[in-house]
């Protein structure tokens, strides 16, 4: 796999020996990491074949569905950039998660994600604490908790406090084009595995910090199907005919928490710089 660097941007290890060591070291382990990745396509995580995957090993509801219901967050760098990169100054490096590495940009809109990689600093909504988006609330650092119940399941999200419902009792969303943060969610069970079909999006979030982005045309199918007991393999395809020129895919892994006493925290962060993002 060659590590993709749209970007250019320069690291700076060769002051001390100690650099010149660690440079050696990580291009051993690119080289490991390519070998283990040729011809899988999505990101593929060490260990995860040895996850439970049993349908006995499911936690389930009363009415024999998976139970969802818990507290989930990812281990990825996803929110700092779907696609592979190295480590920048505000970035850990990452071997992405978007199924085939490249995301597929029309020539106009790829110009424009280098606009906002280059100002992601001021740019990237998330500084505003805003509804992060789908899928990108899945993905924040912070954690979030699913409320199950048989008609619909709900989402709370640490970042931003945000809120979410995915109605699961066979509804079709409302006509019209609505601009919403998250957009409209409608799910259904296919086996184990929950999909939720999501639109009605406005243009106002990015899908991380590197200014990937989308239009108001975006359409997201969402795929959380249960690996084992507290974990979740997530995948996303994004549709967007405005931006991009097929449809692609995220896959990524959500692990449940199980600490005693864990719980979701405030974190109203849009309070920290209120007065100079809404004078």
């Amino acid at each position: 796999m060659r590590i993709i660097n749209r970007n250019k941007d320069k690291q700076t290890f060769e002051r001390s020996s100690y650099a010149s060591a660690f440079k050696q070291l990580s291009g051993a382990a690119i080289f490991v990491a390519s070998v283990t990745l040729v011809g899988c396509g999505a990101p593929h995580i060490k260990g995860q074949d040895n996850v439970a995957t049993t349908t006995a090993d499911i936690l389930r509801t009363a009415d024999g569905k998976p139970d969802l219901s818990g507290i989930w967050q990812t281990l990825s760098t996803a929110d700092w950039d779907l696609e592979p990169h190295q480590a920048r100054k505000d970035a850990p490096p990452g071997l992405g998660v978007v199924v085939g590495n490249v995301i597929p940009y029309q020539p106009w809109a790829l110009e424009q994600k280098k606009k906002n990689f280059d100002n992601r600093a001021e740019l990237d909504p998330r500084r505003k604490y805003v509804m992060p988006g789908i899928p990108r609330a899945n993905y924040t650092p912070e954690p979030f908790q699913i409320f199950q119940s048989d008609k619909q399941l709900t989402f709370i999200y640490e970042f931003g406090q945000t809120v979410r419902t995915i109605h699961a009792n066979d509804t079709k969303h409302p006509e019209g084009h609505i601009d919403w943060w998250i957009g409209d969610s409608r799910g259904h069970w296919e086996g184990d595995t929950l999909v939720v079909d999501v639109t009605h999006f406005n243009d106002q979030t990015w899908f991380d910090r590197s200014g990937n982005f989308h239009s108001d045309a975006l359409h997201v199918v969402e795929r959380y199907k249960p690996i084992g007991p507290d974990h979740i393999q997530y995948e996303a395809v994004i549709e967007d005919p405005k931006v991009f020129t097929k449809p692609w895919t995220i896959s990524l892994t959500l692990y449940r928490h199980k600490e005693k006493d864990f719980q979701l925290l405030e974190n109203y962060g849009f309070t920290f710089d209120y007065e100079k993002f809404y004078p």
